[in-house]
């Protein structure tokens, strides 16, 4: 039985330089690298020196604020530098990595005979813990937490998000597998959705409750999701996790080694060939980019509305399924506050003729076209939250530190990414995504 989700709020950006689905094996590079900035809130504790070597899985930090949460290398090599940044915090642990990989050996398990307790325990030590996140915050889960259900979301409507069923292609028995491990973390139910239409292998899956979502984005943004399905209130706990990272548990229960083989969509205008690529965790982006020209382009870790702007030199995100490669905004737009002016530029607004041609394909760049103003009733951000809060309310309370009117207005049900349309449609400019990070953790600070 599945459930039909339609999402009517929100926008789709359509742009050039999907990925193909084409799969490829990325060239091997030398070096690999855990970002701590990656997982929000967690101070790393080192455990592995400078020059020591590691096989894949080892662990090499953990959360300084929770010892049970390790982090562990995706490749074998040697740990050959700690970069660090402001009052030497740690910003990239990079790893040499060997020619190939020689595997920590944590034993095969059979999740059918394992229990709740057990589960949590092999999930720690393996260091598959940080794939598990929590709503409220959008912070890596408490083990010591039940949640009330766990949502997965196989449905990507980003713009030019990884296809996620054509990622997991061929690893129905390891995507089983995590799920029959993570449905026992929860005494309530496992929620999976797809795109509706869907005939992949994930509408047969076992242990859990199917959802068929449809809309335009963010309809695929689990705590969309969420909210019309199983709400977060004060004192809840919901946990998410990504398709693939779930395949990732299911692989390591079924072989004892930690596989963090991702399929990674290369997309964007400026690739000259788009597409999938299988690629390590962490790995340097060069074994999918190698640009001389790279000042010209913005090389992004993730989607073009939430994705984090990296070097030809830099790491793919822990997170990330996605590079995604534009122009970069280095051109003058002269006379942009003219409407109708330029039509090859994706709008929801009238004042271009964009909106005549809904299916039109866009080659975009990083211009802002135009600049930070104040913040006025225009009923922009409405148009694309399909949630039932106020975001303009909601940021302004934010922005003023008023925990009381935050806790009314949503914050417990909202992560930065829900409101990546909102710094895309919102006339304001204003980082909207950065207010509501900065508003979970004065949360965390003054909540818990």
């Amino acid at each position: 039985m599945s459930n039909d989700i339609r999402i009517r709020k929100g926008l789709n950006i359509n742009l050039k330089g999907a990925a193909e689905k084409v799969v490829s094996e990325a060239p091997r590079v030398k070096t690999f690298a855990l970002k701590p900035t990656d997982f929000h809130s967690v101070t790393p504790k080192m455990v592995v020196k400078e020059g020591e070597r590691v096989k894949a899985g080892d662990v090499i930090f953990y959360s300084k604020y929770s010892e049970k949460i390790k982090f562990v290398t995706p490749v074998s090599g040697t740990l050959s530098e700690v970069r660090r940044g402001a009052k030497r915090k740690i910003l990239e642990v990079v790893i040499e990595a060997d020619s190939q990989d020689v595997y920590r050996e944590f034993g095969v398990k059979n999740p059918a005979q394992m229990s709740a307790e057990e589960v949590k325990a092999f999930l720690l030590e393996s260091g598959c813990w940080p794939f598990i996140r929590q709503r409220p915050y959008d912070i890596i889960a408490d083990p010591e937490d039940t949640p009330k259900s766990i949502f997965i979301s196989a449905y990507a409507s980003a713009p030019l998000a990884a296809d996620i069923e054509f990622t997991l292609q061929g690893r129905e028995e390891d995507f089983q597998a995590g799920i029959d491990a993570i449905s026992k973390l929860t005494t309530g139910k496992t929620h999976l959705s797809v795109a509706k239409g869907s005939s992949s292998f994930l509408t047969g899956v076992k242990g859990v409750e199917l959802h068929k979502v449809s809309g335009p984005h963010p309809a695929g943004n689990v705590g969309v999701q969420i909210h019309h399905i199983d709400p977060v209130n004060a004192g809840e706990h919901v946990w998410v996790i990504s398709p693939e990272d779930v395949a990732i548990i299911g692989a390591l229960l079924r072989t004892g080694k930690f596989d963090a083989t991702r399929t990674v969509a290369l997309a964007g205008t400026e690739v000259d060939k788009p597409q999938y690529y299988r690629v390590k965790i962490g790995s340097s982006v060069r074994a999918l980019v190698d640009r001389s020209d790279s000042i010209d382009i913005r090389i992004i870790s993730g989607d073009v509305l939430t994705g984090d702007k990296i070097t030809v030199d830099g790491f793919i995100g822990f997170y990330d399924n996605t590079v995604t490669v534009i122009p970069e905004g280095n051109d003058y737009r002269m006379f942009g506050w003219l409407p109708f002016k330029d039509n090859n530029i994706p709008s929801m607004h009238h004042t271009s003729l964009s909106w005549l041609f809904p299916n039109k394909k866009y080659t975009v760049n990083t211009n802002l076209n135009g600049e930070e103003r104040a913040l006025v009733v225009t009923g922009e951000m409405e148009k694309v939250m399909p949630m039932d809060i106020y975001p303009m309310q909601l940021l302004k309370a934010c922005m003023a530190s008023n925990i009381e009117k935050m806790e009314n207005l949503g914050i417990y049900e909202v992560a930065p990414e829900d409101f990546a349309l909102v710094d895309y449609a919102c006339t304001s400019k204003i980082e909207a995504q950065d207010i509501i990070r900065q508003g979970l953790d004065l949360m965390i600070k003054e909540v818990g």
